[in-house]
Protein backbone atom coordinates (compact mmCIF):
# COMPACT_ATOMS: atom_id res chain seq x y z
CA UNK A 1 0.00 0.00 0.00
CA UNK A 2 1.70 3.74 -0.99
CA UNK A 3 2.16 6.11 2.01
CA UNK A 4 3.71 8.98 2.42
CA UNK A 5 7.33 8.14 3.78
CA UNK A 6 9.26 12.37 3.93
CA UNK A 7 9.30 14.12 7.01
CA UNK A 8 6.27 14.43 8.97
CA UNK A 9 7.78 17.98 10.28
CA UNK A 10 8.19 19.24 7.25
CA UNK A 11 4.35 19.06 6.95
CA UNK A 12 3.14 20.14 9.88
CA UNK A 13 5.22 23.39 8.27
CA UNK A 14 3.79 23.63 5.01
CA UNK A 15 0.74 23.94 6.69
CA UNK A 16 1.88 26.32 9.18
CA UNK A 17 0.01 24.69 11.92
CA UNK A 18 0.48 21.51 14.18
CA UNK A 19 -0.87 17.97 12.52
CA UNK A 20 0.12 15.96 15.76
CA UNK A 21 2.46 13.33 13.70
CA UNK A 22 4.68 12.41 16.11
CA UNK A 23 3.04 12.14 19.65
CA UNK A 24 4.75 13.36 22.39
CA UNK A 25 7.47 15.44 20.04
CA UNK A 26 4.41 17.55 18.58
CA UNK A 27 3.75 18.83 22.53
CA UNK A 28 7.53 19.55 23.53
CA UNK A 29 9.62 22.50 23.31
CA UNK A 30 11.52 20.39 20.35
CA UNK A 31 8.58 20.56 18.08
CA UNK A 32 10.18 22.03 14.50
CA UNK A 33 7.17 24.73 14.25
CA UNK A 34 7.89 25.80 17.50
CA UNK A 35 11.46 26.78 16.25
CA UNK A 36 10.61 27.23 12.57
CA UNK A 37 6.75 29.00 12.23
CA UNK A 38 7.07 29.17 8.25
CA UNK A 39 6.85 27.01 5.65
CA UNK A 40 10.00 24.89 4.53
CA UNK A 41 12.08 26.40 1.58
CA UNK A 42 14.47 28.94 0.54
CA UNK A 43 11.20 31.69 -0.02
CA UNK A 44 9.60 29.94 3.17
CA UNK A 45 9.16 33.38 5.26
CA UNK A 46 8.24 35.16 2.51
CA UNK A 47 5.42 34.00 0.91
CA UNK A 48 2.68 36.48 -0.36
CA UNK A 49 -0.69 36.47 1.23
CA UNK A 50 -2.99 32.88 -0.34
CA UNK A 51 -5.51 33.57 -2.66
CA UNK A 52 -9.34 32.09 -2.27
CA UNK A 53 -8.21 28.53 -4.10
CA UNK A 54 -5.04 28.49 -2.58
CA UNK A 55 -6.89 28.37 1.06
CA UNK A 56 -9.28 25.59 0.15
CA UNK A 57 -6.23 23.79 -0.96
CA UNK A 58 -4.31 23.80 2.17
CA UNK A 59 -7.15 22.69 3.94
CA UNK A 60 -7.75 19.51 1.67
CA UNK A 61 -3.65 18.82 1.89
CA UNK A 62 -3.90 19.60 5.79
CA UNK A 63 -6.83 17.66 6.22
CA UNK A 64 -5.40 14.17 4.65
CA UNK A 65 -2.24 14.97 6.20
CA UNK A 66 -3.94 14.79 9.40
CA UNK A 67 -5.24 11.24 9.05
CA UNK A 68 -2.45 10.02 7.09
CA UNK A 69 -4.69 9.49 3.76
CA UNK A 70 -3.22 10.16 -0.43
CA UNK A 71 -4.41 11.79 -2.92
CA UNK A 72 -6.92 9.13 -4.84
CA UNK A 73 -7.70 7.81 -1.42
CA UNK A 74 -8.98 11.07 -0.12
CA UNK A 75 -10.77 12.02 -3.34
CA UNK A 76 -12.73 8.86 -3.34
CA UNK A 77 -13.62 9.22 0.65
CA UNK A 78 -14.70 12.89 -0.62
CA UNK A 79 -17.01 11.13 -3.17
CA UNK A 80 -18.67 8.71 -1.19
CA UNK A 81 -19.42 11.75 1.52
CA UNK A 82 -20.97 13.69 -1.71
CA UNK A 83 -23.60 10.83 -1.84
CA UNK A 84 -24.80 10.90 1.59
CA UNK A 85 -27.78 12.70 3.05
CA UNK A 86 -26.56 15.87 5.23
CA UNK A 87 -23.85 18.09 5.13
CA UNK A 88 -20.69 16.65 2.52
CA UNK A 89 -17.94 18.15 5.01
CA UNK A 90 -19.15 16.75 8.19
CA UNK A 91 -19.96 13.22 6.14
CA UNK A 92 -16.30 13.61 5.33
CA UNK A 93 -14.94 13.89 8.72
CA UNK A 94 -17.13 11.03 9.83
CA UNK A 95 -15.65 8.46 7.28
CA UNK A 96 -11.94 9.76 8.53
CA UNK A 97 -12.97 9.33 12.08
CA UNK A 98 -14.23 5.70 11.59
CA UNK A 99 -10.99 4.06 10.10
CA UNK A 100 -9.89 1.69 12.46
CA UNK A 101 -6.06 3.05 12.61
CA UNK A 102 -8.10 6.62 13.76
CA UNK A 103 -10.06 4.94 16.48
CA UNK A 104 -6.86 2.88 17.92
CA UNK A 105 -5.34 6.47 17.92
CA UNK A 106 -8.44 8.08 19.40
CA UNK A 107 -8.41 5.53 22.52
CA UNK A 108 -5.08 6.05 23.32
CA UNK A 109 -3.61 2.70 22.14
CA UNK A 110 -0.62 4.70 19.79
CA UNK A 111 1.15 7.99 20.02
CA UNK A 112 0.16 8.64 16.86
CA UNK A 113 -1.93 7.66 14.01
CA UNK A 114 1.21 6.77 12.13
CA UNK A 115 1.93 4.49 15.09
CA UNK A 116 -1.78 3.25 15.35
CA UNK A 117 -1.42 2.65 11.23
CA UNK A 118 1.84 0.19 12.32
CA UNK A 119 0.22 -1.16 14.65
CA UNK A 120 -2.93 -2.24 13.08
CA UNK A 121 -0.71 -3.59 10.14
CA UNK A 122 1.19 -5.89 11.86
CA UNK A 123 -1.91 -7.75 12.79
CA UNK A 124 -2.28 -6.52 16.87
CA UNK A 125 -5.92 -5.96 16.52
CA UNK A 126 -9.46 -7.99 16.40
CA UNK A 127 -12.36 -6.30 15.18
CA UNK A 128 -15.53 -8.12 16.67
CA UNK A 129 -12.86 -11.11 17.34
CA UNK A 130 -11.86 -11.23 13.61
CA UNK A 131 -8.31 -10.22 13.17
CA UNK A 132 -7.93 -6.87 10.74
CA UNK A 133 -4.68 -5.67 9.46
CA UNK A 134 -6.00 -2.66 7.17
CA UNK A 135 -5.70 0.32 8.67
CA UNK A 136 -8.10 2.00 6.36
CA UNK A 137 -10.71 -0.40 7.54
CA UNK A 138 -14.05 1.24 8.49
CA UNK A 139 -15.71 0.79 12.58
CA UNK A 140 -19.77 0.47 12.69
CA UNK A 141 -21.62 1.60 15.59
CA UNK A 142 -21.69 -1.44 18.17
CA UNK A 143 -18.11 -3.30 17.17
CA UNK A 144 -15.73 -4.12 19.66
CA UNK A 145 -11.86 -3.59 19.06
CA UNK A 146 -9.40 -5.74 20.64
CA UNK A 147 -5.76 -5.77 21.15
CA UNK A 148 -4.91 -9.65 20.80
CA UNK A 149 -4.20 -11.79 23.68
CA UNK A 150 -0.36 -12.56 22.41
CA UNK A 151 0.37 -8.96 21.99
CA UNK A 152 -0.76 -7.32 24.94
CA UNK A 153 2.55 -7.46 27.50
CA UNK A 154 4.17 -5.14 23.96
CA UNK A 155 5.44 -1.55 25.19
CA UNK A 156 2.52 0.53 23.34
CA UNK A 157 -0.12 -1.26 25.47
CA UNK A 158 2.14 -1.19 28.40
CA UNK A 159 1.92 2.58 28.44
CA UNK A 160 -1.11 2.86 27.69
CA UNK A 161 -2.63 1.56 30.14
CA UNK A 162 -0.48 3.16 32.48
CA UNK A 163 -1.64 6.48 31.14
CA UNK A 164 -4.92 5.93 31.09
CA UNK A 165 -7.10 8.81 31.83
CA UNK A 166 -4.07 11.85 30.26
CA UNK A 167 -5.49 11.91 26.78
CA UNK A 168 -9.14 12.51 26.50
CA UNK A 169 -11.16 10.29 25.03
CA UNK A 170 -14.24 10.90 22.48
CA UNK A 171 -17.50 10.58 23.06
CA UNK A 172 -18.31 7.63 20.91
CA UNK A 173 -16.04 5.46 22.22
CA UNK A 174 -16.03 3.79 24.96
CA UNK A 175 -12.46 2.32 26.24
CA UNK A 176 -11.32 -0.23 28.94
CA UNK A 177 -7.79 0.44 29.54
CA UNK A 178 -6.69 -2.85 31.28
CA UNK A 179 -8.38 -4.89 28.09
CA UNK A 180 -6.75 -2.32 25.51
CA UNK A 181 -10.46 -2.76 24.35
CA UNK A 182 -12.70 -0.03 22.77
CA UNK A 183 -16.59 -0.34 22.18
CA UNK A 184 -17.61 1.99 19.19
CA UNK A 185 -20.34 3.42 20.86
CA UNK A 186 -21.67 5.40 17.40
CA UNK A 187 -20.17 7.64 14.63
CA UNK A 188 -19.31 10.71 15.76
CA UNK A 189 -20.88 13.85 14.69
CA UNK A 190 -19.55 16.91 14.30
CA UNK A 191 -19.70 18.32 17.55
CA UNK A 192 -17.53 15.21 18.83
CA UNK A 193 -14.56 15.57 16.29
CA UNK A 194 -11.88 17.62 17.59
CA UNK A 195 -9.70 18.48 14.60
CA UNK A 196 -9.27 21.79 13.33
CA UNK A 197 -10.09 22.16 9.91
CA UNK A 198 -12.71 24.28 8.10
CA UNK A 199 -14.33 20.94 5.88
CA UNK A 200 -16.67 23.92 3.90
CA UNK A 201 -13.59 24.48 2.28
CA UNK A 202 -12.83 21.03 1.48
CA UNK A 203 -16.01 20.99 -0.25
CA UNK A 204 -15.71 24.35 -2.35
CA UNK A 205 -12.46 22.90 -3.19
CA UNK A 206 -13.38 19.66 -4.90
CA UNK A 207 -16.67 21.67 -6.12
CA UNK A 208 -15.08 23.83 -8.60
Amino acid sequence: MARYTGADCKLCRREKTKLFLKGSKCESAKCPIEIRPYPPGEHGRGRPKESEYQLQLREKQKTRRIYGVLEKQFHNYYEEASRKSGKTGEALLQILESRLDNVVYRAGFAQSRDAARQQVRHGHFLVNGKKVDIPSYRVREHDIIEVRETKRNLLPYEVARATAGDRSVPAWLGVVPDKIRVLIHQLPVRQQIDTQVQEQLIVEYYSK
